[in-house]
């Protein structure tokens, strides 16, 4: 019921269906949907009667799990992030964004696993910062030519790789934006190796699925850093086969989760604290 309220909301935003299919003009009318989005998720927050099953879901997940109102309203700031086209300087801005579209989202993906401290949280957190740092690298030329740029600009710059999206998504420009995304996805792995930490305080069950979502994310990436600039020329996936074998292989790791080393955070992002 989560990820049905969170895929809802972002395909609203973008113009997709189940993250496809985005439509040529999906920028006309985003702010309004946003605010619309905004309404009606605290509609549901305050417990008013809806007949719209996404956001009945999200009533019944967030009163079931007592999840703090304000992380549904940090998702949404991400999407508004998207919608006002802030421009990303610096990684830590590319970080907080990363924190409102997806960590916060592992936020709450653990505490419908029964996590309530904040250390634990801070974990969850860090692996969605993982993900969306893959994710980003993936999509570089896809993104540049829908207009949209996620790569610091501070990185494209030290790389000599152009910040304008259109140009970005030329093809002689791959190189240099291919260095850009190594960056990141070196970045990815501390946020990886940190979240790794976490899966020590979930049952069985859920460090098993937190565990196999870590290695198929983080062999995207690896993918992505094996093929070079050539990966871009489809979308960088893995075969049912590879995921098969990496679920099947996080049966170890999961098992011997009490042995995992603990990863200082250091000065890793600090996510919002509830007031």
């Amino acid at each position: 019921m989560l990820y049905a309220w969170c895929r809802y909301c972002d395909d609203v935003i973008d113009g997709q269906v189940m993250g496809h299919d985005q439509i040529a003009d999906y920028k006309t009318g985003q702010a309004e949907r946003l605010e619309n989005l905004r309404k009606k998720t605290q509609s549901a927050l305050n417990d008013q009667p809806t007949d719209d099953p996404v956001f009945e879901g999200l009533t019944r997940v967030v009163k079931t799990h007592d999840i703090d109102h304000r992380h549904p309203f940090d998702l949404l700031k991400g999407f508004e992030m998207d919608a006002t086209n802030r421009i990303y300087e610096t990684v830590e801005d590319i970080l907080d964004y990363s924190y409102h579209v997806a960590g916060v989202v592992g936020v709450m993906m653990a505490n419908v696993m029964g996590v309530r401290d904040d250390a634990t949280l801070d974990r969850a957190s860090d692996l969605g910062l993982a993900f969306q740092l893959t994710n980003i690298a993936r999509d570089v030329i896809d993104d540049a030519r829908a207009g949209r740029v996620f790569l610091p600009g501070n990185l494209l710059i030290k790389h000599g790789a152009p910040t304008d999206a259109g140009e970005l998504a030329k093809r002689e420009n791959r190189p240099a934006a291919f260095e850009v995304t190594v960056d990141l996805l070196n970045i990815a792995e501390n946020y990886y190796a940190s979240a790794r930490v976490g899966i020590r305080e979930l049952t069985f069950r859920c460090a098993w699925a937190i565990s196999a979502a870590l290695a198929v994310y983080r062999a995207i990436g690896e993918k992505l850093r094996d093929g070079g600039p050539e990966s871009w020329e489809g979308r960088v996936s893995l075969s049912g086969g590879k995921k098969t074998a990496l679920v099947i292989g996080a049966l170890g790791p999961t098992l011997k989760r009490g042995q995992i080393a603990d990863v200082s955070r250091g000065k890793f992002y600090t996510r919002p604290r509830t007031a």
